[in-house]
């Protein structure tokens, strides 16, 4: 696929003449060019770019990480993946035999692994604990090109499926207290949304759900005809910290009586100044301990 330095700006969260400075003085990126003259990147080129990002959010100098061939990257990379591995070895079992039948594309051994899980573990702790850690261990594993696109595809549609079942078989109820679930409107990894509606419908929340890639002027219709106590938005593109902060002033300015709660891209959201109504779930057990107290007021 070819990219645009305006594309490699969007999915880096890095701004063009930030990358445009890196390939002059560190040769981070060598651009192609077409028969007119056009820059352009390819797949290989915006691997290493957000590989350069995501080491760099490490404390390593840029300078020193340009310097580094793809081999070393990789083996960093690997690092990180090795940090995935579960110290509890049922977990682990799950989450590497998923993680093998998914990237072979064998949905019936994929799906039957999934639904041992959810009835040895239900699918909070099924989600917690396996697949999570599994999905953090797919989106490294693409990083360092071990597998393609299609087969991460392939295991979050399954994913996504299940969750999708587990929620139509929670009762629809009429608390006190509603949330409303959505993604920014660049932002397509629904994932994570997906099992906080599932969590909350669970503790017997009221949820409005939206799903990804949602403009503001929708959640403005929502607004108009609802009493929203919460609102739940995940950030997990690494967009720029500029764009980021802008975005949360403007919910917070815009609903300011509405209680807004942000989690995703850990990287990204410890830059950013959260306003007063806002706060940053940083892991499940956070959002757990939310619900919870939610059902006690």
């Amino acid at each position: 696929m070819q990219y645009s330095i305006s594309d490699l700006e969007q999915l880096s969260g890095i701004q063009s003449h930030t990358i445009r400075m890196w390939e002059q003085r560190y040769h981070a990126l060598v651009p192609h060019r077409s028969a007119g003259n056009t820059r352009y990147y390819d797949d290989k080129q915006l691997l290493r770019l957000l590989n350069i990002v995501s080491i760099s959010q490490q404390g390593l100098k840029i300078s020193k990480i340009c310097a580094l061939t793809d081999d070393a990257i990789h083996q960093l990379i690997e690092q990180d993946i090795q940090a995935t591995v579960s110290k509890n070895q049922q977990y682990e079992f799950y989450i590497s035999k998923l993680l093998k039948h998914g990237i072979a594309f064998n949905e019936a051994v994929f799906s039957q692994l999934l639904n041992q899980c959810f009835v040895k573990y239900d699918v909070a702790n099924s989600y917690q604990f396996i697949i999570y850690p599994l999905l953090v261990r797919l989106g490294l594993m693409w990083r360092k090109d071990s597998i393609c696109a299609a087969q991460e595809h392939f295991l979050t549609h399954i994913i996504r499926q299940k969750l999708y079942v587990a929620i139509e078989n929670l009762p629809i109820t009429e608390s006190n207290k509603t949330w409303l679930l959505f993604l920014p409107q660049e932002e397509d990894h629904e994932m994570g949304l997906l099992y906080a509606n599932y969590a909350l419908r669970k503790h017997l929340q009221k949820v409005i759900y939206l799903g990804p890639r949602v403009p503001l002027e929708s959640v403005d219709q929502v607004f108009e005809v609802n009493k929203i106590d919460h609102i739940l938005i995940f950030m997990t593109q690494t967009n720029s910290v500029a764009n980021a902060q802008n975005y949360i002033d403007l919910l917070s300015n815009k609903y300011p009586k509405t209680l807004i709660h942000l989690a995703g891209n850990e990287k990204l959201i410890i830059n950013l100044k959260l306003p007063f109504n806002i706060s940053w779930f940083k892991s499940i057990e956070q959002f757990e301990i939310q619900i919870q107290s939610t059902n006690l007021c």
